[in-house]
């Protein structure tokens, strides 16, 4: 065999190395979702981002999820189970995952974690959340103006302070357009059951509701109000564009695909680091789907125009005056929520009647 080649074969075999290198230095990235990915809500919005980050990296990553993963135990188990496997970073997207994530994180502390709607953090461990609470401002005036009952219904998942939040500031900007407005929530105490957000919407609508807001992840309302007639409602986290434009007026939509590119880019980078991130309407991460001709243009446009106040920074959802339930003297006459209050909500604003669970 002459010098060319073992030259010829040496520059193969370091190429094939190097391709394999290559292989194995894709980064890992590892979702955990706490129901299917086609629930047309909150699991559909995060998988359908990670699927978009996917394709922005293409071949520079590996990408790993599992659906349906209960809050608790189970989750702990498959975080361990993604660890384990090699994942460099796991994306924990559900409130209930917070102690699982912290506690998988402490087992290993090369991998980073980025927990959705959390406030607990640790040196591997992000906290994302969205202002989901500026999107229900635009669903209680647009709620408000359009309830011939004056009943509203809210769906309710779990009583913790991103629930409460959206509660609060769908009410008060119902109430500031339509003092007479009464509303009434249900606790369903799930993300998604379409069973029971199906009883709990009809169960409402044969209250007098002719308007339906939800916190659960499914279209299951939609479907009970279509099914009753006359009654509106709004898509959760995703469009659920397929009951426009009636029942479903507009709706929230979770946009997480810039984060997660940011995040997933910071590890190949090597600059990740542990921070809290909560953006709304202005930085994108909350979108307000199509409001249909099924609202009257003028509600329409003023919709539109406190989604672009609140977007610019001129508007709070929370600006005083407002009391609390009992009251209580909260916010002054001009004065701004501070997010510290927000994150921590445990009450409710002077108008809502009923309790906030335990």
């Amino acid at each position: 065999m002459d010098r060319r080649t073992l030259l010829t074969g040496a520059a193969l075999a370091l190429g094939l190395a190097g391709t394999a290198m290559a292989q194995d230095d894709k980064t890992k990235v590892g979702f955990v979702y706490v129901g299917p990915i086609t629930d047309g809500g909150w699991n559909q919005a995060h998988h359908h981002s990670a699927t978009e980050m996917q394709e922005h990296f293409g071949d520079k990553m590996e990408f790993v999820y599992q659906e349906s993963v209960p809050e608790g135990a189970d989750s702990e188990r498959v975080m361990t189970q993604m660890a384990l496997s090699g994942a460099d970073i796991i994306f924990t997207t559900s409130f209930g995952y917070m102690d699982p994530t912290i506690n998988v994180a402490k087992k290993f502390p090369d991998v980073k974690f980025e927990h959705a709607t959390g406030y607990k953090r640790a040196d591997n461990v992000s906290t994302y959340s969205a202002r989901f609470y500026e999107g229900r401002a635009i669903q209680g005036l647009i709620a408000g103006h359009m309830t011939k009952t004056n009943k509203i219904g809210y769906i309710a998942s779990f009583p913790i302070p991103e629930v409460i939040r959206g509660i609060n500031s769908a009410y008060l900007h119902a109430k500031e357009v339509n003092p007479d407005v009464e509303f009434s929530v249900i606790w369903a105490y799930t993300w998604m059951d379409p069973a029971k957000e199906a009883d709990a919407a009809t169960a409402l609508i044969e209250q007098g509701a002719d308007v339906i807001l939800q916190h659960t992840d499914s279209t299951a309302p939609q479907a009970a109000a279509q099914k009753a007639g006359n009654v509106i409602t709004f898509g959760q986290a995703s469009d659920m564009a397929e009951y426009a434009p009636m029942p479903r007026v507009s709706s929230i939509i979770d946009d997480w695909t810039p984060y997660y590119i940011d995040r997933v880019q910071a590890v190949m980078d090597g600059t990740w680091e542990s921070m809290d991130t909560w953006d709304g309407i202005g930085p994108g991460m909350v979108g307000i789907g199509e409001i249909t001709d099924a609202v009257p243009a003028e509600v329409k446009e003023a919709a539109l125009a406190l989604k672009d106040r609140i977007a610019s920074g001129d508007y709070h959802p929370f600006t005083g005056p407002i009391n609390k339930q009992d009251g209580t003297a909260w916010l002054a006459e001009g004065e701004v929520a501070d997010d510290g209050t927000l994150a921590g909500m445990d009450f409710y604003v002077e108008g809502l009647t009923g309790e906030i669970p335990n």
